[in-house]
């Protein structure tokens, strides 16, 4: 059948085209996702970057296969030895790269550091390389730079192939006029004016055009609890760092005096309190939050000496927006969740900075480290609801939340915003 076959079968048609465009676009993601700013809009494109590469490997596989059991058209009657055997090279050089890029990269990420897993398409769950990923770090290293020069070696090979092959199509469509083209545009026929040929060139263009204006959908962060946001008149939070308080804001506007509270009182969180975050990465904002934590609550502004406040917060709760980042946060280079699920900040000493205003200095406990942290808040208490928000800021790295690669502070910042805004109830 292959000798008397004039084409390629429709479904090795149908393959070809497809892959010919993944490949083109994946060409230009590469090239933004490589030169743009490490920002969330950069990480989904690597994650898009990793999804049409598995489709890249998958549709090869089959193509492969169909190959075997459908074997391609013959030659040109006449066609040189040289260009038959150059052919045969840039075909086997073409399956190289199709199986070869995508296997490359795929050992780049289960060699990683941050062990971030890969969604095809932000839903279909993908397995890392068996065993790499469990392997000693000298030795994921080494799997890493395997993946990482094989990858950057097949992606030129890349360049030289698409320049030969499509070079090879413009002779024979225009120069040989041999039919060649029909093989993969049945119907077509040699020479400039065949619409099938202008048609392939409007498609290349095309899926160039989408590589460069696709802006991938970055879901919108979890919109932190709140101090940066205008306080309320009558009680601005100040903002400050975990170890010094700005204290000469301009004084508030007057307010109604608070219901005196000679004793401490208990007071119970509200649902719809938060407790948010924003993180600085290659210069962009990072906001996210916290969605399960607790807080006990002693206190009253009349009896500073003997208020309380402890804050326990589930680190494995951190969202911000990204299911494949935030998947990646609990690990060991963040918050190292299996030996630290929890972090708490205590507090048993309070200071009156102005009208409505105050500083719980304490200390948080995250990752296993110590600190003493001072956080400045606002506060309203109206009958037997209060409503308070505040904003410290505090440096990751002293608590040891990004390691590795992620230690540089190049790429995230080491200060980060922590606020919140909660209502509470008195019990």
């Amino acid at each position: 059948m292959a000798a008397t076959r004039t084409r390629y079968t429709t479904v090795a048609i149908i393959i070809h085209w497809l892959i010919a465009a993944a490949i083109i676009f994946q060409i230009i993601l590469g090239w933004r996702a490589g030169d743009g700013p490490k920002g969330a809009a950069t990480f989904a494109l690597f994650q898009l970057h990793k999804s049409i590469g598995i489709t890249i490997l998958l549709l090869s596989v089959a193509r492969l296969g169909w190959r075997l059991f459908n074997p391609p058209p013959p030659a040109p009657v006449g066609q040189p030895k040289w260009e038959q055997t150059a052919s045969h090279i840039v075909h086997i050089g073409f399956y190289v790269i199709m199986i070869g890029l995508p296997l490359t990269g795929w050992i780049l990420v289960s060699a990683s550091r941050t062990n971030i897993p890969t969604l095809l398409y932000g839903s279909i769950p993908w397995p890392h390389l068996p065993l790499i990923p469990e392997m000693a770090p000298a030795a994921k290293h080494v799997w890493h730079e395997i993946g990482e020069i094989g990858h950057g070696v097949l992606v030129k090979l890349t360049y030289l192939l698409l320049l030969l092959h499509l070079g090879a199509v413009a002779k024979h469509q225009v120069l040989d006029k041999d039919g060649v083209f029909a093989n993969m545009a049945p119907g077509a026929k040699p020479g400039l004016k065949e619409p099938r040929a202008w048609l392939a060139a409007a498609g290349l263009a095309a899926v160039v055009a989408a590589g460069y204006l696709y802006t991938p959908a970055v879901k919108p962060a979890a919109k932190p609890a709140v101090a940066e946001e205008a306080a309320p008149p009558e009680a601005p939070a100040p903002v400050v760092t975990p170890v010094a308080a700005t204290t000469d804001a301009a004084p508030p506007a007057a307010a109604a005096p608070e219901p005196a509270l000679k004793d401490p009182v208990t007071w119970a969180v509200a649902k719809g309190s938060k407790l948010g975050f924003t993180a600085t990465w290659s210069g962009e904002p990072l906001q996210g939050e916290f969605t399960r934590w607790s807080a006990d609550i002693l206190f009253s502004p009349d009896a500073l000496d003997r208020s309380k406040l402890t804050v326990t917060i589930d680190m494995a709760s951190a969202k911000t927006g990204d299911d494949q980042r935030d998947s990646s946060l609990p690990g060991d280079d963040f918050f190292a969740t299996a030996a630290h699920p929890k972090a708490v900040f205590s507090a048993s000493k309070f200071r009156k900075t102005g009208e409505g205003k105050f500083i719980a200095d304490g200390t948080l406990d995250l990752r296993g480290v110590r600190k003493p942290l001072s956080l400045p808040f606002s506060l309203k208490i109206d009958g037997d609801t209060a409503t308070a928000r505040g904003v410290t800021t505090l440096d990751r790295t002293t608590f040891g939340v990004g390691q590795g690669e992620w230690a540089d502070t190049d790429q995230i910042a080491a200060k980060v915003k922590v606020s919140f805004s909660l209502t509470a109830k008195r019990k």
